[in-house]
């Protein structure tokens, strides 16, 4: 498997980076390869990829999704089996650090591009630097998604605790 890790800060609080990632559909608007992303379910997204006139149709499962954290998948079916995770930290108030680690198993003659000398890192690399441009020039996420994902399976969403809009003073 060849794998890759490329690292990206970006000039917004982690929760707008995270809520922004997981607004899959809006892929194909910042990063180059990504033709189309369908959300099947929460934990399962088809997608579109290609580059010029090579094209290629797969499904991923979310395995490992935890808000303002870490989102994980796999590829689904046979051909250029892959594993990946993005997990995000702030680095400064208002600044995030983006680490994303992707594993690629090629399969085929079709898929020389992911065995090139250093292909799927510029490839891995061009693309986050299309996603920090998207955020930091929207300054602000277009949606979000914040549940929670464990081993594939979406768990419920804990309910927000009720806030009382009677002020509470002091004791004392």
């Amino acid at each position: 498997m060849n794998t890759v890790e490329e690292t990206i800060e970006v000039a917004v609080p982690v929760s707008t980076a995270y809520n922004q990632w997981t607004q899959f559909k809006s892929f194909p608007r910042f990063m180059t390869a990504v033709r189309k992303v369908e959300q099947i379910r929460p934990n399962l997204t088809r997608w579109v990829v290609g580059f010029g006139p090579v094209r290629h149709e797969f499904d991923a499962e979310i395995v490992d999704q935890r808000p303002d954290s870490l989102v994980a998948w796999r590829s689904l079916g046979q051909r250029l089996g892959h594993r990946g995770e993005v997990s995000f930290r702030e680095t400064a108030p208002g600044r995030t650090e983006l680490s994303v680690r992707i594993g690629v198993r090629p399969h085929g003659s079709g898929d020389r591009l992911t065995r090139a000398p250093g292909f799927l890192s510029r490839a891995v690399r061009a693309e986050l630097g299309h996603f920090k441009e998207f955020i930091e020039g929207l300054g602000r996420e277009g949606g979000a998604w914040r549940g929670t994902i464990r081993d594939g399976h979406v768990r419920p969403m804990e309910p927000e605790p009720a806030r009382s809009r009677v002020p509470h003073w002091p004791v004392g």
